[in-house]
């Protein structure tokens, strides 16, 4: 029996069947691609990028859209860290889209999530052919909270500082004093509690007293107006009256000057006899006064004068 192998038919079977291997490799990595194109993009991250690898997936609102190709320090700035992207071809990559760093849930297995481009946003192109376009970025999630964490702690130590500054030794024997004295005040106050809830009573009492005089005094308020009503009133007939009694006044004095200028003369003339009258009665009284027995024998006669006879 003949066992001799023919080692170059083994070789090139071998070698077939790598190559058939090999192409349905890449056969099927053709397929689960779908045919898919995909263009280059990258962005700089200004913070540490720990549990990013190379082909994490990039994600656009949650939608896998490509993966990291590399990973890399800038060599223009040691502070910062470049990423490449294959994203595909057809995904909206506005001017104003927004890379961010997120980790997946709590396995810490990092990402990058694209988002913020609006419709009518340009879409992002290179500056030139030989450049690739640069996604802008922002601080993630951690280095926001780390920021605002670094800035709580800053402040608390500001205040912590300033607070030991104002509380220095004298400003505690003092706030102790304080704390002595309060302490002292409502000792006392506890001391006098059955004074302190009698005058509350009376305070209760006096407001009750209040009310009730609040209420008297303004029943009091509406007689007033009542009577300041009925005065009103009353002043209005006064004023009517006073009218009627004016027109009637005028109306007598204009009767009484016409009776005054129809009677004037002989009122006159009764004026003159009166005083004639009076006159006489005047003499009259005057004689009898220097001679009463004027009454009986009549006046005397005067005595003649010279050159003149006595009378009979």
């Amino acid at each position: 029996m003949d066992d001799k192998v023919n080692y170059a038919l083994v070789g090139a079977f071998v070698l077939l069947l790598g190559a058939v291997l090999v192409a349905g490799v890449l056969w099927l990595a053709a397929g689960a691609q779908g045919g898919k194109h995909y263009g280059t993009y990258q962005s700089i991250m200004r913070e540490s990028v720990a549990g990013l690898n190379v082909d994490a997936p990039v994600k656009y609102l949650g939608v896998d859209v490509g993966k990291v190709k590399e990973i890399a320090i800038d060599p223009a700035d040691p502070g910062q860290v470049r990423l490449r992207f294959l994203i595909e071809q057809g995904t909206p990559i506005k001017t104003n889209t927004e890379a961010v760093l997120k980790t997946q849930g709590l396995t810490g297995i990092a990402y990058v999530e694209l988002g913020g481009g609006t419709a009518d946003s340009p879409p992002l192109r290179a500056a030139s052919a030989d450049d690739i376009p640069t996604i802008p970025s922002k601080p993630s999630l951690s280095t926001r909270l780390e920021s605002v964490l670094s800035t709580v702690l800053a402040s608390v130590d500001r205040m912590s500082t300033n607070m030991n500054a104002v509380f220095d030794a004298e400003t505690r024997a003092a706030l102790k004093q304080m704390l002595g004295d309060t302490a002292a005040l409502t000792h006392t106050l506890a001391a006098q509690q059955a004074a302190i809830s009698s005058g509350i009573a009376d305070a209760a009492r006096t407001a009750q007293n209040t009310a009730r005089a609040s209420e008297q005094l303004g029943l009091a308020i509406e007689r007033i107006a009542k009577a300041a009503d009925s005065v009103d009133r009353m002043a209005a007939k006064v004023d009517t009256a006073s009218e009627r009694v004016g027109r009637s006044v005028e109306t007598a004095a204009g009767s009484i000057q016409a009776i005054g200028t129809d009677a004037a003369p002989a009122l006159a003339n009764l004026l003159g006899e009166m005083n004639q009258l009076a006159a006489s009665l005047q003499r009259l009284s005057e004689q009898t006064e220097r001679n009463p027995n004027s009454l009986l024998v009549g006046a005397p006669v005067p005595k003649p004068g010279p050159g003149e006879r006595p009378r009979p």
